[in-house]
C-alpha cells in the first residue's frame, strides 16, 4: 500500500450512518430514498437533507440537478473509504505494523481457533 495515501476526512457517526444507506442503495438516489431506509427513530427529513448536502460538500457524494431536485450518487465507495480509513488507523496507531494491529485485537478480544485458521488461510493465499 502506498505510504503517501491521501488523508480523507473521517465521517462522523451520523454521516457514516447516511453513507451506509447510500452504499446499500448503490445507485442514484434522492434524499427521500435515504430517509426512508434509515432505522427508527429517524431524524427529520430536513436533517437528512442537510447531512446529504454536507457529504456532497465534503466530496463523499456528487449530484446532478434536474429542475428543483438533486439526484445524488456516492463519490467514494465503501471499499475506498474502508481502505483509506484503515490505512490511516494502521499508520496513526500502529506505526504501519499489521502485526501490532493484530496483537492489539488479540489482546482485547478472544480470537477463536476458527478465526485463527481463517487468518492463516488468508495469509497463505496472499503468498
Amino acid at each position: 500500500m502506498d505510504e503517501q495515501k491521501k488523508i480523507i476526512p473521517e465521517l462522523t457517526k451520523a454521516e457514516l450512518e447516511i453513507m451506509q444507506v447510500v452504499w446499500q442503495i448503490d445507485d442514484n438516489f434522492v434524499v427521500r430514498d435515504v430517509h426512508e431506509r434509515l432505522p427508527e427513530p429517524r431524524p427529520a427529513y430536513s436533517t437528512v437533507a442537510t447531512m446529504v448536502r454536507i457529504l456532497d460538500t465534503k466530496g463523499f457524494l456528487t449530484h446532478k440537478t434536474y429542475g428543483h431536485s438533486n439526484v445524488y450518487q456516492a463519490a467514494v465507495s465503501k471499499a475506498e473509504y474502508t481502505d483509506l480509513y484503515m490505512h490511516n488507523v494502521l499508520h496513526t496507531f500502529f506505526d504501519g505494523s499489521v502485526s501490532r494491529l493484530v496483537n492489539y485485537f488479540s489482546q482485547r478480544k478472544s480470537i477463536s481457533m476458527d478465526e485463527v485458521d481463517e487468518i492463516l488461510q488468508m495469509l497463505n493465499n496472499k503468498q
